[in-house]
């Protein structure tokens, strides 16, 4: 795209054009590990939540229960996560995930680091600053992001 075309480009549209290449940069490594975006996230989930119910991932995930199981059947398929009974009651399962699976997805947080070192290498640490800055501004009187 020409100098031309990205003046003429709104500053929230520069805005999605950022977090698009975000997006792009963390599918690109969750693709390489053959995952889809939404077993990459269950993992990560349970690396830092392992023993939850089936009930607690469809809410964080927005999903439904059924997704859920045909997900984790597929993430159990590959040797990632598995579903223990509590107490001997087989209708109660938590769901853990595997030694493989949080080695499959472990460096996450570096590919991403990387990316957004490389989003941001035209700048100067200057500019860096001033982007934070404006970037921290605008934030400060929206809402907070949550997941339930």
């Amino acid at each position: 795209m020409n100098e031309r075309k990205i003046a003429d480009t709104s500053g929230m549209d520069l805005v999605r054009w950022i977090g698009w290449a975000q997006m792009m940069a963390g599918q690109d490594w969750v693709r390489e590990r053959e995952l889809s975006r939404e077993q990459s996230f269950v993992l990560g989930y349970l690396v830092h939540s392992s023993g939850v119910i089936q009930r607690d991932i469809a809410q964080v995930t927005r999903t439904s229960a059924a997704s859920v199981s045909s997900l984790l059947r597929g993430l159990e398929r590959r040797g990632l996560v598995e579903r223990r009974a509590e107490d001997g009651d087989e209708r109660s399962k938590r769901v853990y995930v595997t030694s493989a699976g949080a080695e499959l997805i472990s460096g996450f947080e570096e590919a991403m680091s990387a990316a957004n070192e490389s989003i941001l290498a035209p700048l100067d640490t200057s500019e860096r600053d001033a982007l934070h800055a404006l970037l921290s501004k605008i934030t400060a009187e929206l809402p907070q992001p949550s997941r339930p």
